[in-house]
């Protein structure tokens, strides 16, 4: 059998103690629900021996004799480290918990350097290696199975591959999307699951569907714009009638605003008390909490959830993210508002506040889905470019999607991931801050005659130009700043290469960064920078097309496509800054900015050989006045 579907989630699941990959979508024509099953691949990562390769693979097997370690097969492999062929062992195991069990283990063996790739969670190492990109068209081919363990539900399509599943197309697809928001009778101020009922449940779609269910509201039956009511008997039946809606639209993604910290952990508490099954997965699972970061995610498996609170944070910058402020920021609109302390007041009182309060409940999830229409494509399309899970994609950091981005394309070039770094922090302090980018404060009072002068993407230009990359910059022995990362990273070792010098002035070609005089070869070109001239390439032929079609759906997907790899180029420069990011170089971070601060301050002398004198400059360009009097 052979399917098309669009790939919406991904897990794995032990089954007859192997892993199997779970692929969770919907077919691309009938929008029917599919759940792809794989047992073929097993986790691994790789091992850097200290000087004998031969010597380390002994050590591993008089370990498995002594049956300290367990796994299913060694492989000799090269791979390129900071552009450097080496010599690594592949060492592969059973299942991906075997991967922290036994790391520790072989990396205290003598004969092994450094343990690398070791932390890249298993369902992520298969997107990777198999070139799968979530949210676009893949074509599966397998056996389809009538039942399977764990999976409850008799409207999905069961099929255990037989070959590798393949990307075929990454073309924008359409979403059936769902807002949803909880509101709830809170006498006593924040509201407590134990005690405070949910009196509402909105709902807004791209589906059709748009209305607040809940146990009052039978007085407004008469009134044409109070339709969108639909009265339950109990709080019960009010969850119970949520979860059949989102089932029976077929719903891909679902959204809330603030609803990994409490629309979604406040229904599965009275859901649990009250006895009802939140069984939304695709495979019919409950809803379950997964850690992202610093906080708790909620996951619904096949079904993505989407907080479009943590989006916001990262989309644009505000003084507060409310939904009202966010939706004025974006719309230039108030939406309606209750405050919240007076929402049980408005319950109780009922007339003419309980009808405001129901139009309130409505107007929070259709601003909600209004919002999500507007930011979520450029989500999407980052998804598809990253390669990771749009439901973690969603609660990634900027510097988390670039770096993703780079695994994957470390991997199809054969690069080996370096390990994150591990500063002591002692030495971030000796280290202090990088300086950023020049800023002129402005000069007050009302200009007139003023042009702007802007680079275009200057520090992404920059990197390229300037082939600013750790893997080719030019270490002194003397001011050898990679042994600041310790023995985890692997960076430490690099100065002994050939790749990197002893002595600097014995490379003739190189670029030297004005104020700190760090060196990068001209040759060969360095993997970051390379990845950012595909990137800016790639947004000037998307930006091209959009010029030569008059199709204003086509221009506005093109237009989000472009956004994405420009959101993406410009991560790529701050994160070098990063002492978490896995290619962090403070040379790197001082040399892009002073760099940048070389070229603007050089702009801004240059135009004053023609009249124009800055008033305002920040990092990448300055407004400038005309003055002919003042003309050199």
């Amino acid at each position: 059998m052979k399917k098309n579907f669009v790939l919406l989630d991904i897990d794995y699941v032990t089954y007859e103690e192997k892993p199997l990959i779970r692929l969770f979508g919907k077919e691309k024509d009938t929008k029917k629900n599919i759940i792809a099953l794989d047992d073929s691949f097993i986790p691994y990562f790789y091992i850097e021996p200290f000087d004998d390769i031969d010597v380390c693979i002994d050590d591993l097997r008089n370990l498995e004799k002594d049956e300290e370690l367990k796994f299913t097969s060694l492989e000799k492999i090269t791979l390129k480290d900071f552009q450097i062929p080496k010599e690594f062992i592949k060492i592969s195991f059973k299942h991906p918990q075997e991967v922290p069990k036994y790391r520790d283990i072989i990396w205290d063996l003598e004969s092994v350097s450094k343990v690398r790739e070791h932390d890249i969670p298993f369902y992520r190492r298969y997107l990777i290696d198999k070139d799968l990109t979530p949210m676009a068209e893949i074509e599966i081919i397998g056996e389809e199975l009538e039942e399977f363990e764990n999976i409850d539900n008799d409207d999905v399509t069961i099929i255990k591959l037989q070959e590798d599943p393949k990307t075929v197309s990454t073309d924008v697809q359409d979403f059936r999307m769902m807002s949803f928001d909880l509101e709830v009778r809170n006498p006593h101020g924040m509201p407590n699951p134990d005690e405070d009922e949910i009196i509402m449940i909105g709902i807004d779609s791209n589906v059709g569907i748009s209305k607040v269910i809940s146990t009052k509201g039978d007085e407004f039956s008469g009134e044409g714009d109070m339709g969108f009511i639909e009265t339950v008997d109990s709080e019960k039946e009010m969850i119970e009638t949520f979860v059949k809606t989102v089932k029976e639209s077929n719903i891909d993604i679902i959204i809330g605003y603030n609803s990994d910290n409490f629309d979604f952990p406040y229904l599965r508490d009275r859901a649990k008390l009250l006895g009802v099954d939140l069984d939304l997965g695709m495979d019919g699972s409950n809803l379950k909490f997964l850690r992202r970061g610093y906080t708790n995610a909620a996951s619904i498996k096949g079904l993505l959830h989407v907080d479009l609170y943590l989006v916001m944070r990262r989309y644009m910058s505000l003084d507060r993210y409310t939904l009202e402020r966010v939706y004025f920021e974006l719309f230039g609109e108030e939406k309606i508002d209750v405050p919240g302390d007076l929402i049980y007041t408005f319950w109780d009182n009922g007339g003419d506040e309980l009808r405001n309060l129901f139009k309130y409940s409505l107007d929070d999830v259709v601003s909600t889905l209004k919002i999500a229409e507007q930011t979520l494509p450029l989500n999407l399309e980052l998804t598809r470019i990253v390669g990771q899970p749009f439901f973690d994609v969603t609660r990634m950091a900027t510097g988390q999607q670039a770096e993703w981005y780079l695994m994957r394309r470390a991997y199809e070039i054969n690069e080996i991931v370096p390990n994150k770094p591990n500063i002591p922090q002692n030495k971030m302090r000796e280290r202090g801050s990088n300086s950023g980018g020049y800023v002129k404060e402005p000069e007050k009072g009302l200009h007139e005659n003023l042009v702007q002068f802007d680079f275009r993407s200057l520090y992404p230009s920059l990197i390229i130009s300037k082939n600013i990359s750790p893997d080719v910059l030019i270490k002194d022995k003397k001011l050898d700043s990679y042994s600041l990362f310790g023995d985890e990273t692997g960076y430490d070792d690099l100065i002994n290469d050939s790749n990197n010098q002893s002595e600097s002035d014995t490379i003739e070609e190189y670029y030297e960064c004005p104020e700190h005089h760090h060196k990068f070869r001209q040759e060969p070109q360095g993997f970051i920078p390379s990845v950012m001239v595909d990137i800016l390439a790639e947004r000037v032929k998307v930006k091209n097309l959009m010029k030569s079609t008059d199709d204003s759906v086509i221009k506005k997907s093109l237009d989000v496509q472009q956004q994405a790899l420009k959101r993406l180029a410009n991560t790529m420069y701050g994160v070098y800054g990063f002492s978490r990011f896995r290619w962090y170089s403070f040379e790197c971070a001082q040399a892009i900015t002073a760099w940048g601060r070389q070229h603007i301050k050089k702009a801004m002398d240059e135009a004053e050989n023609y009249g124009f004198y800055a008033i305002y400059a920040d990092t990448d360009g300055f407004y400038a006045k005309y003055d002919p009097n003042r003309k050199n």
